[in-house]
């Protein structure tokens, strides 16, 4: 069995790591290329860069910003935001990038999946998920049953796919796929979309609940397990992880890997010491020292 590895995350914005609760109240926690190449010596097995702004503001990922940290970097590097086309991730790629994460753009157009496995590769291909829990009618539904909610925000371009639920489906308590830095949920849900984002050629899934996210409340575990059952893999639980006991319980849960930021941009844990932390709770990792 794979070790489970363990990826800090730099959510850039203007060329700055930001960091907030639930992707909202964004605040500067420093330089990309100084906080990557301190979990480069921590011990860090991947780093993922997500130009958090991207996509809301049409563009495509800042490559120089990109190039300065993969010149740093001797680990795989995974940059996402703004990738809408072969074109986008071709620049990542040039950049520096060893994957490129889509997220947004991949709901709009399933078949960018497709083109980006063909061309560069399922190992390239990282389908970032945002997730977020939906509430549960009294006398409706199963604990952890999945199912969407009906649209808003993003109607009129994904009304036309035969993957949306309708609203009256909506209220079992299950997760819905958020687009657009969080902003705007689509209908669909989201163990389907990972079902269907592997078959179409993902080679991994990044999966943060945005309930849990920056809260330090742990990885939602129920989440996970329900992805897990249906997508054939490797999985990155992120949103909520603060704790080795929380990484151990995602572990559990069938993550492969568990990505977190505040708890490194803030000092309250190095990679080195989580990692120590797992091995000795029986998660095998990858220990070698820099």
């Amino acid at each position: 069995m794979p070790a489970f590895r363990i990826i800090p995350c730099l959510d850039v914005n203007a060329g700055r790591v930001v960091k907030g609760v639930r992707f909202l109240d964004l605040r500067d926690v420093g330089d990309p290329v100084e906080l990557a190449r301190r979990y480069r010596d921590e011990g860090a097995d991947e780093l993922v860069f997500l130009d958090v702004s991207a996509t809301i503001e049409a563009r495509s990922a800042l490559l120089d910003t990109v190039a300065r940290v993969a010149a740093v970097l001797d680990i795989p590097f995974a940059v996402g935001g703004g990738v809408r086309e072969e074109g986008d991730a071709l620049a990542l790629l040039g950049a520096g990038a060893d994957k490129v994460a889509v997220n947004s753009a991949a709901v709009a157009d399933p078949g960018l999946i497709e083109r980006l496995a063909r061309r560069f590769g399922s190992q390239c291909v990282v389908l970032a998920i945002d997730a977020r829990r939906q509430a549960r009618e009294e006398g409706r539904g199963k604990r952890g049953e999945i199912a969407a909610v009906g649209f808003t925000g993003e109607a009129q371009v994904l009304s036309h796919s035969p993957r949306a639920v309708p609203s009256s489906a909506g209220r079992s308590g299950g997760w819905e796929v958020v687009t657009r830095a969080g902003t705007t949920p689509t209908g669909l849900a989201v163990a389907e979309w990972a079902r269907e984002g592997v078959a179409r050629g993902a080679g991994e899934i990044l999966l943060t609940s945005m309930d849990r996210d920056g809260t330090g409340l742990g990885f939602d575990c129920e989440l996970l397990a329900a992805v897990r059952a249906v997508a054939d893999a490797p999985l990155i639980a992120s949103g909520g992880g603060e704790t080795a006991d929380h990484f151990r319980l995602a572990a559990a849960a069938g993550a492969d890997a568990g990505l977190a930021a505040t708890i490194f941009h803030e000092g309250r844990m190095r990679v080195s010491q989580l990692k120590s932390a797992l091995a000795a709770a029986g998660v095998r990792v990858r220990e070698e020292a820099r």
